[in-house]
C-alpha cells in the first residue's frame, strides 16, 4: 500500500506482478488487456485486484496524452484518457504502467482523488497540469490542499533517452536540466522521471509529494520479481496504481 498521509476515507493501492493467473511472459498479475495476454486471465486478474481494493477500478485506454475523464458509475472500461478523477465513493482512479510513472492525487479533506499516467510524453505535454485543472474547483483552486504519491517507474539509472526528451522539458522549465545526466552511449542521456514529475507538481504548488524518490527499490527495470517492465522485457504485463474514496 502507498505510504502517504492520506486523510480518512482515502484509500490507495499499487499492485505488483505477483498474485494472478497469467502465464509467462505476463506472469502473473497482469492487468493489461492490450498486451497479448489471454482475455480470461486478464479478467480473473482484474477481479482479484478489485476484490483486494473492495472498490471498482476503472481501467482506461491510455495513449500517452493529456486527456482527463471524470469517473462516475457510467464510465466504461476503455475510455480514452491518461488521467482521471472522481468525487464518488467506491470508484478507483486507476493507472496501468510497466515503466511509466503513476501519480495519485488526493485532497487533504478526503473529498476528491485522481490519478495520472506519466510517461515522458504525457508529463512534458502537461498531463499533471490537465488533471490539476480538472480537480482544482473541488479544493477552491488551492494546491496546498493536495497530496501526491508517486509510484514505481523506470529509474534514473535505467531510463536512457535522447536529447529530444530533455529539450521537451527545457522548453517549459530551464531547471529541468538537473534531472538529466550523460549516458555512456554518445548522444544519449539518463532521465530521472520521478524528479521531473516532482518539479511539475511543485510548479503547480503541490508540494506534498510522497513515494518514489528515484532510488533503486522503485525501479521497474531492476526489480523483475516485483514489477513488469516493457523496456526490460519488450513483451510485458501491466501493474496498476489506484486511489479511491471509501
Amino acid at each position: 500500500m502507498p505510504d502517504w498521509p492520506a486523510p480518512q476515507g482515502v484509500r490507495a493501492a499499487c499492485s505488483t506482478r505477483v498474485g494472478g493467473v497469467s502465464l509467462a511472459p505476463y506472469d502473473t498479475l497482469n492487468l493489461g488487456g492490450h498486451v497479448g495476454d489471454r482475455e480470461e486471465a486478464v479478467a480473473e486478474n482484474r477481479a482479484r485486484y478489485a476484490q483486494e481494493l473492495r472498490a471498482k477500478p476503472v481501467f482506461l485506454n491510455q495513449v500517452h496524452g493529456q486527456s482527463v475523464v471524470r469517473l462516475d458509475a457510467q464510465t466504461p472500461h476503455g475510455a480514452e484518457a491518461d488521467a482521471c478523477w472522481t468525487t464518488e465513493r467506491g470508484l478507483a482512479c486507476t493507472m496501468m504502467v510497466a515503466d511509466c510513472l503513476p501519480v495519485l492525487l488526493a485532497d487533504a479533506r478526503g473529498r476528491v482523488v485522481g490519478a495520472a499516467h506519466c510517461g515522458w510524453r504525457g508529463l512534458a505535454g502537461g498531463v499533471l497540469e490537465a488533471l490539476w485543472r480538472a480537480m482544482a474547483s473541488q479544493v477552491q483552486s488551492d494546491p496546498q490542499r493536495m497530496l501526491a504519491w508517486l509510484g514505481p517507474c523506470i529509474g534514473p539509472d535505467a531510463f536512457e533517452v535522447g536529447q529530444e526528451v530533455r529539450n521537451a522539458f527545457l522548453t517549459q522549465d530551464a531547471g529541468a536540466g538537473a534531472c538529466f545526466r550523460p549516458h555512456a552511449s554518445p548522444g544519449k542521456l539518463l532521465a530521472d522521471l520521478p524528479a521531473l514529475a516532482r518539479r511539475r507538481l511543485q510548479a503547480l504548488g503541490i508540494t506534498a509529494a510522497h513515494g518514489n524518490d528515484g532510488s533503486t527499490e522503485w525501479c521497474t527495470v531492476t526489480n523483475p520479481s516485483r514489477f513488469f517492465s516493457h523496456r526490460r522485457d519488450r513483451v510485458s504485463g501491466r501493474f496498476a496504481a489506484s486511489a479511491w474514496l471509501a
